[in-house]
């Protein structure tokens, strides 16, 4: 068998499988718990509050009202979590670059800031189990009936952005999709419109946002997907403790599958995702 064949299969056998999770009104809810290895409360002695330190300039996570009160999906997790915990709650803000040296110098106790998990941020810091990630997906026109396999995106003009993750795993698994690269998404997303590209390949989440906003006038819809392969597109977000702290890191993972079991975790998405990205 050729390896373009291959992986092909690969593709559609594996890599598209959704991720785990229920669906409510059509909308796919990720679960990022392990049903077979379920987290324990850890002893809590000492552990009477959390101080959760974020930034306030990156909607829909964390973003300041009007009235400077400070809103989002990762504020209000954090609050959930402490309530789950039944301990007190801080969330300070900072700026983005100031983040990690307040939990680096014990200023803060926890780190909720959309933050990736990868090499370089584990070698500063632990965390918790992922608790959102973005995959990729295709975005199609509501009136094109393609499909989004290796076979049926053959010969179809798929637009992606140049020299990115996406564009590499869409050579390396639909080899024979006719690739379309642009320089950025707005002049993508045009193309698509325009009827120029048949699809793109694309973040989901960034794709969500354009989907249920006036820009898109409704023209398009995902197709295919999630694609969550971690070697092209990470091991998602999680929340950060400091070096060794591990009562906390048992605790705040220990909240997050009871957030998930019990469907607070699904409201908060679908507040803040009417557009699921999974």
């Amino acid at each position: 068998m050729r390896l373009s064949l291959l992986l092909c299969v690969v593709a559609a056998l594996i890599v598209v499988a959704p991720a785990r999770g229920e669906d409510r009104g059509g909308v796919r809810i990720p679960d990022f718990s392990d049903p077979h290895n379920q987290p324990k409360l850890p002893d809590m002695t000492g552990l009477a509050s959390i101080r959760f330190v974020t930034e306030d300039d990156y909607p829909p996570f964390h973003f300041s009202l009007a009235d400077g009160s400070l809103a989002g999906f990762d504020v209000d997790l954090a609050r959930d979590i402490c309530e789950t915990l039944k301990v007190a709650c801080t969330i300070q803000v900072r700026r983005f670059d100031l983040l990690a040296p307040a939990l680096e110098s014990s200023e803060a106790d926890a780190l909720l800031a959309s933050l990736r998990i990868d090499a370089e941020s584990r070698a500063k810091f632990d965390f918790t189990a992922p608790y959102y990630a973005t995959p990729a997906r295709f975005v199609a026109g509501t009136q094109n009936s393609v499909v989004a396999t290796p076979e049926g995106l053959a010969g179809k003009r798929v637009g992606v952005i140049a020299k990115t993750a996406h564009e590499a795993y869409l050579a390396d698994f639909f080899p024979k999709a006719e690739r379309k690269a642009f320089a950025d998404r707005k002049s993508m997303r045009e193309a698509l419109r325009n009827g120029e590209i048949d699809a793109f390949f694309d973040d989901a989440m960034s794709s969500s946002f354009w989907l249920a906003g006036t820009d898109s006038n409704g023209c398009c819809a995902f197709r295919g997907g999630p694609y969550t392969e971690s070697r092209f597109f990470g091991e998602g977000v999680g929340i950060a403790v400091k070096k060794g702290n591990r009562q906390l890191r048992q605790a705040l993972d220990y909240a997050l599958a009871v957030l998930s079991k019990d469907g607070t975790y699904a409201d908060l998405y679908l507040k803040y995702f009417p557009v699921g990205f999974y």
